[in-house]
């Protein structure tokens, strides 16, 4: 099961899944992306996220197109070991900014040059 909590803080809007992102929870997961696709800035948590597979990336990378096509951009913060060597090893982390907190992940939104512009 897979429970998602969205906030929006005013300056971003943050997604919160918890629970695996799998090949049977990450239908949810892609329609509350889809629905938060116009938001300009938004943070992705995967502190709740113990095991992501090919299924649950490929919802991130999406996630990431949408915004982009929308003028947003996507930063992901708080991955687990496990989790964050995936997010390495596949080279999401050069797709989006992959940061420890929340923190750090607003600042890497905030310094992106937007989608499309070389920095």
């Amino acid at each position: 099961m897979l429970e998602i909590n969205v906030d929006d803080t005013g300056e971003y809007t943050v997604c919160r899944p918890v629970g695996e992102l799998d090949a049977f929870t990450v239908g949810q997961f892609r329609e509350v992306l889809t629905e938060l696709g116009g938001s300009q800035r938004l943070l992705i948590d995967l502190s709740g996220v113990p095991f992501l597979d090919s299924a649950g990336l490929g919802a991130l990378i999406g996630g990431v197109r949408r915004a982009r096509e929308a003028g947003g951009d996507v930063a992901v913060y708080g991955a687990r070991p496990a989790v964050a060597r995936l997010l390495h090893t596949t080279g999401f982390d050069r797709v989006a900014s992959v940061s420890d907190d929340e923190a750090s992940a607003a600042v890497a939104l905030s310094d992106a040059p937007p989608p499309g512009v070389e920095g």
